[in-house]
């Protein structure tokens, strides 16, 4: 089922080992092109088009777009105990962790009467995505709202696809969720439509738009985010879920093989990965995989997403290709299964798990850690949700007149080299009789 890439034998260059990556770049490339299109009707048309959207893509009609406040109310009514009590315990572990990702204040003294502090502000609003189409993710809530509550946000809006299953309500564990949190602004609208919303904003129902988007999606999600990047802000693309498993012959297959298979449940487009360089944990994985995925109660979706072109078993001579590997790959999750696990070398991921008792499924739910992370490759240059994408460094600058008088030579010189006098005659006027 999973096809394997044998890199055995080659010494390659980090650009080519950035080629034999499996990704599925056509589906991105087209999913992009789709998102475009969304984007720009729900800016030009707004409630019209988020109708014809949700008619289209999620067989809903009619539905109110805002959630009414008393869904809220049903929905916590109805939620099962130990999902609210998993919820609650969540919440407690994400909020405590999303606090040691505040910077603290600081106040750099540059000579007497010189001082630059750096601060950190919070946005004003925020716009919160959280899936609900082949799956649904009450558990994104609690990692979209939290950081956002400890970095200050005085104004949180949520939008997830409506359910035709629930007469195009959105799914009550989502909204039992946003309960618990104190969430009441949230919307019945999905996809990249909904991302389009919170960026422009759609007056008809309430809708203004928000300064951040955040959220986990698809790739038409992910695309929509690149679309609206600089008229908005965005966090990193988190797309399409992937795993790659770096492992040695330590590891036991049945592991390795039941963690491939929870990430490729989540949608057809996932990608899972195993990098080693044991050909018979190789072997030993694939078998496992066979046997396993037939048994699980989303078999077809993780088997479409097992045989794409973006999954695949990995062969390598050893340790430090694989390691290689993994950094020109950037998952999204890290597993790493080795002996020695050399942590601190596996530098690009969006998050990594060590050791046969940290799973990724223990990131999704209850580690702490925030399951919102950067996907295709994204993790070079980008991080996962936190505290801090709400947050914006700004610089306070104090200065008294004599340590404006200590630099005001070097300003002019460096004004008139850059044939901007008018930038140094404004420093030298404060100093005229």
């Amino acid at each position: 089922m999973l096809r394997t890439i044998d890199l055995r034998g080659r010494a390659l260059t980090p650009a080519e080992l950035l080629a034999a990556v499996p990704r599925a770049g056509v589906a991105r490339a087209d999913a992009l092109t789709a998102a475009a299109a969304i984007v720009s009707d729900v800016a030009e048309r707004g409630e019209a088009a988020l109708r014809e959207q949700a008619a289209r893509f999620d067989r809903v009609e009619g539905h109110a777009l805002r959630v009414p406040a008393e869904h809220f109310d049903e929905a916590l009514a109805g939620l099962d105990d130990r999902v609210r009590d998993a919820l609650e315990e969540a919440i407690s572990r994400v909020r405590r962790a999303s606090v040691a990702q505040v910077p603290p204040a600081r106040r750099t003294e540059l000579a007497p009467g010189a001082v630059v502090e750096q601060r950190w502000r919070p946005v004003g609003r925020a716009g919160v995505y959280v899936p609900g189409g082949k799956a649904v993710y009450p558990s994104s809530v609690v990692m979209n709202v939290v950081p956002a509550q400890v970095a200050g946000v005085a104004r949180i809006a949520l939008a997830s696809p409506p359910q035709a299953d629930h007469a195009g309500r959105v799914h009550p564990d989502i909204l039992a969720a946003a309960r618990l949190l104190g969430v009441d602004e949230v919307y019945a609208v999905g996809g990249a439509g909904a991302v389009a919303a919170f960026a422009h904003g759609v007056p008809e129902i309430g809708l203004d738009p928000v300064d951040v988007v955040t959220g986990p999606g698809n790739n038409f999600v992910a695309s929509a985010k690149r679309v609206v990047a600089g008229f908005v802000g965005v966090d990193s693309e988190a797309g399409a879920t992937e795993i790659l498993i770096v492992a040695d012959a330590s590891a036991d297959p049945r592991l390795v093989a039941a963690d491939l298979i929870s990430q490729a449940e989540h949608d057809e487009q996932a990608s899972a990965v195993l990098v080693t360089d044991s050909p018979a944990l190789a072997d030993a994985v694939a078998s496992q995989v066979e046997t396993r995925v037939v048994a699980t109660r989303n078999a077809d979706r993780a088997m479409e997403a097992l045989r794409g072109e973006q999954s695949a078993i990995v062969l390598v001579d050893d340790v430090d290709t694989a390691l290689a590997f993994s950094n020109a790959y950037a998952p999204e999750h890290l597993e790493v299964f080795l002996e020695d696990p050399q942590v601190d070398r596996f530098v690009n991921a969006g998050a990594v798990f060590v050791g046969a008792y940290s799973p990724v499924s223990l990131g999704d739910y209850l580690a702490g850690s925030n399951h919102v992370l950067p996907t295709g490759g994204q993790a070079r240059f980008s991080s996962g949700l936190s505290a801090s994408t709400f947050l914006r460094p700004q610089q306070v600058i104090h200065y008294r007149r004599d340590a404006l008088a200590d630099v005001a030579d070097g300003i002019v010189a460096l004004a008139e080299a850059e044939a901007l006098p008018a930038h140094g005659e404004a420093v030298s006027v404060r100093f005229e009789a």
